[in-house]
This record gives C-alpha cells, sequence and structure tokens, in this order.
C-alpha cells in the first residue's frame, strides 16, 4: 500500500505598498501592513525591495548613501519587536552599510522569535537607465541562501536575481520550498505604451518558468506608483502586480496593477513533492556535463 503524504503547509504573505520620501513614514506604514498579514494568518511575510525609501537609483547622488544602515539597526529593531509580538517570519530587505564606502542591497529574515536569523546580499546587481544600482551597490559575497525559519525553509533572492536561472537553481537545490523576490520593477514612463506590455510579461514569465523548473513556489513582492526624484525626471511608474506561483508556474494569488495590499497563499510542501515526482527535472540533471555553465561566455571556433 502507497502511503498517503500528509499536508504539511504555511501561509505566506506579501506586502505590496507605495513609498514616501519620510523614511519614518514607509517604516510605520510596513508595520502596520505587517499586523495586518498576521491579522489573516500570515506566518511568513515579505516586504519590497529597498522598501523604507523611494527608489533613489534612478540617479546617481552620493547623499543617498545616507539613507544605508547597519545591521542590525533601526529598521531589524523594529520589525523584530513586531516578528516577536505576532510570532511571525519577516522577510526585511534593507540599503545595508557594512563599512565606509561598503553598501549592499540585502535583506535579512526575521524569525518569529524577532531574531535574526539570516542575511542575504544581492548578487546580480544592475546598471540600466534609470536603475542606476552599480552606483550604490557592492555585489553580494555570501552567495546564495535557503534560511531554515520557524514556518518552513525559504530562499531569497532580491530582483534583478529573479532573471538568472541559476541563482533560481541553487537556491532550491539548497532546499527552500519558496523563492522570495522582493522586487522594485516599473516602466518608463515614455516607454510604457510601446515596450510596457512584452516587460511585463517577460518578468512574469521568467519566475513562472524558475517555479517550474524547480518544482517550487515563486514569491515576486513589487511597489507601486509614480516615483519621480525630482521634477525634471519622468521618474518610474512601478507596475506592483505582485504574485505568488505554484510548482506548476500556476499564479496562485496577483495584486493588482496599482493599489497597496496584501496577497496570501499557501505553501504546501506535499504539493512539491508530488509536482517533483511527476517532473523530475532534479533527477535527470546531467551534472556531469554542466561544466561550462561557469564561462562567462562559450567562444564557439
Amino acid at each position: 500500500m502507497i502511503p498517503k503524504i500528509e499536508s504539511n503547509k504555511f501561509k505566506v504573505a506579501l506586502i505590496q505598498m507605495a513609498m514616501s520620501e519620510d523614511t519614518n513614514n514607509n517604516l510605520s506604514k510596513a508595520i502596520s501592513w505587517i499586523e495586518n498579514a498576521a491579522d489573516e494568518g500570515g506566518e511568513v511575510i515579505c516586504l519590497p525591495e529597498l522598501f523604507s525609501s523611494q527608489y533613489f537609483c534612478q540617479k546617481e547622488d552620493i547623499k543617498y548613501f545616507n539613507l544605508a544602515e547597519s545591521i542590525p539597526g533601526k529598521t531589524t529593531k523594529a520589525i523584530g519587536e513586531i516578528a516577536r509580538k505576532r510570532k511571525v517570519v519577516i522577510v526585511v530587505p534593507l540599503f545595508e552599510k557594512r563599512a565606509p564606502g561598503i553598501y549592499h542591497n540585502s535583506l535579512v529574515v526575521i524569525d518569529n522569535t524577532g531574531e535574526i536569523i539570516g542575511l542575504y546580499r544581492k548578487m546580480h546587481i544592475p546598471d540600466d537607465p534609470a536603475f542606476y544600482e552599480k552606483f550604490y551597490f557592492t555585489p553580494g559575497d555570501l552567495g546564495f541562501k535557503a534560511f531554515e525559519t520557524s514556518a518552513g525553509k525559504i530562499g531569497t533572492l532580491i530582483c534583478w536575481d529573479q532573471w538568472f536561472p541559476e541563482a533560481a537553481r541553487i537556491t532550491a537545490m539548497m532546499g527552500a520550498s519558496i523563492l522570495f523576490y522582493p522586487t522594485a520593477i516599473g516602466w518608463h514612463p515614455h516607454e510604457k505604451l510601446e515596450h510596457g506590455k512584452a516587460q511585463f510579461e517577460s518578468w512574469q514569465a521568467i519566475q513562472k518558468g524558475h517555479a517550474v523548473a524547480n518544482g517550487v513556489y515563486v514569491a515576486a513582492v513589487n511597489r507601486v506608483g509614480l516615483e519621480k526624484l525630482n521634477d525634471e525626471s519622468a521618474g518610474i511608474e512601478f507596475w506592483g502586480s505582485s504574485f505568488i506561483a505554484d510548482p506548476q508556474g500556476i499564479i496562485i494569488a496577483q495584486a493588482s496593477a496599482g493599489k497597496e495590499e496584501i496577497i496570501f497563499a499557501d505553501i504546501d510542501l506535499a504539493r512539491i513533492e508530488y509536482v517533483r515526482q511527476n517532473w523530475p527535472f532534479f533527477r535527470d540533471r546531467r551534472t556531469d556535463a554542466y561544466d561550462k555553465i561557469s564561462k562567462s561566455f562559450l567562444d564557439i571556433d
């Protein structure tokens, strides 16, 4: 007789929010949203990338280094208190000041005890118009991470990491049941009409592909609203649309394009096992033939 697999679930919550110039207000608002998510049964709660400020990487200006903070610091202390009070796990993205002149786009995982149990530093750093992250962030040096929390084992990556299948594969191989992607992505307003639909669909498709290829849940949490650092700038229109995909790439929860809200989904370990039994991609990997993947490019003679 084949034994029945018992379902083992935990509920995740993604907080989609808009940010103002007031960092204290952003933190207070995030804590309020965390309270709401906990009230609705969220056990692992994730905030958007660099949630404590507007997306300052739209321009290169050394004054924005003043937004960075140490870990532990003000934000981790405040959110650690709410994690302990509400008995929830929280993924907290931060602009990390590591040392003078060394800054990272990072996140911490705070367990339901209020303690920091993990640190991840964004590995892939973009440099595109209005996304000038290489000016601010040193690439991560901790590698890819999966953290054992009180709710379950989770993987954490950040925004630009979401385009790289290697990052998703390695994190899934470390035992993560879900890949969290805190994100700050949107349109240049002048490009939206011509390219907006294709850009959005590509963003969603690549992450659904990670879910399928690795048999894991994927959760991308974005910000919303038009952010302009000055009147001369066109700004970035963040497209929201945070979503959670299951191990078959099926979207099981999705937020709107322009509203602050929370979305929820159950992460079902039995569902992961069932999908992997039917699509045994890990079984059929040819690790003996993948040595060239570590090269930057292959020149063919």
